[in-house]
């Protein structure tokens, strides 16, 4: 008896010993934490429905969504790699012609369709439309071609607000060669053109085309002629008289004439 409580005493201060020891290591642990821990700490982040459940749910966009990441976004369609290298490289070589010459050959004969049409709606778009005549001439040579008024439209258009009236008209003959009438825009855009340009004569001859189309003229190509041609009254009258036969019911304003001295 004596010899079993003399062991589980022993047993007991074991146990004890132990004891002590571990609490001695957690207090040191703890101690040296909350020395090097920071005096502020930031307040715990809380969980959000989205972030259990984003990438299953669609909350957040891990993936690309499918919207324009550039500037050059163009009929719901992203300009390829190929027809933006073209463009840069015409841009680059415009003032030499030699070198874009053979540019051509190496590099935008080798586009697709599409990739061509996208080059010459973006040189366009950007203003070159000297180098968009380039274009629209290497288009016209490929198999697949056929006369489309659209793209003799914004060419044109393109060409008439920046005063390129020659290089429009070239366009213009051409495109009536290919028996293609152009829409009341077109019409408009040339005849302010030539107005602008200091031809009313030029306006007059594609007024006196624009009445050959077969589509039923609108109103504004007429307005803008009978604004242009204040100082010229004797054209001004022809087509006043023209206007008031296609258009009974509308009026034509005749300012003053000594607002513009042709008295």
């Amino acid at each position: 008896m004596q010899i079993g409580g003399i062991v589980s005493r022993s047993r007991a201060r074991c146990i004890a010993a132990a004891y002590l020891f571990s609490n001695r290591s957690l207090f040191s642990k703890s101690l040296r934490s909350s020395i090097t821990a920071p005096l502020f700490s930031p307040p715990p982040t809380q969980s959000t429905i989205s972030d259990a459940f984003g990438p299953k749910l669609g909350c957040g966009r891990a993936y690309h969504d499918g919207r324009p990441r550039g500037p050059l976004w163009r009929g719901k369609k992203l300009i390829g790699k190929e027809a933006l290298f073209v463009i840069l490289g015409m841009k680059r070589f415009k003032d030499e012609n030699e070198k874009l010459d053979k540019f051509i050959k190496t590099h935008v004969l080798r586009l697709l369709k599409m990739d061509m049409v996208a080059v010459l709606t973006e040189l366009e778009r950007q203003g070159e439309v000297s180098l968009a005549v380039k274009m629209f001439k290497v288009i016209k040579k490929q198999d697949w071609y056929k006369p489309d008024v659209y793209l003799y439209k914004d060419l044109i258009v393109a060409l008439a607000r920046r005063k390129k009236m020659e290089d429009a008209m070239d366009l213009w003959q051409s495109m009536r060669q290919e028996d293609l009438f152009p829409d009341s825009q077109t019409y408009t855009e040339v005849i302010r053109g030539f107005l602008q340009y200091g031809s009313p004569a030029d306006a007059m001859n594609v007024y006196e085309d624009m009445k050959k189309s077969p589509d039923l003229p609108e109103q504004l190509p007429f307005r803008i002629l009978l604004k242009g041609l204040l100082p010229h009254p004797l054209l001004r009258n022809k087509v006043k008289q023209d206007f008031e036969e296609i258009f009974p019911d509308q009026r034509v304003y005749d300012p003053p004439e000594e607002i513009f001295g042709l008295r």
